[in-house]
């Protein structure tokens, strides 16, 4: 997944916020390779989990977010990894 698809995703124009987007996917690699989750890019949950991830992370910046926007979020999140996880296990 390229930063253009990501900027589209997240309807962000300009350079500013490149690094930073940049890191956020990273970082939402790295989460869903903690979760068991393969990097695979050929999935489009996979890319749905890092749109979900960047997206999440970059509009809620501040130390702590509670409330129902959190739980939606890790909801949507939570089914996407298990489905992932059992696709990957066929594939073991």
């Amino acid at each position: 997944m390229n930063l253009e698809e990501l900027k589209l995703f997240l309807r962000i124009d300009g350079e500013e916020e490149d690094l930073l987007i940049e890191s956020l996917k990273i970082s939402a690699e790295e989460y869903l390779t903690n979760a068991g989750i393969n990097k695979d890019y050929s999935k489009q949950l996979y890319k749905l989990a890092i749109k979900i991830l960047v997206t999440h992370w970059y509009e809620n910046r501040e130390v702590e977010n509670v409330g129902k926007n959190a739980s939606k979020i890790a909801f949507g999140l939570d089914t996407i990894i298990l489905q992932l996880k059992y696709i990957q296990g066929d594939n073991i």
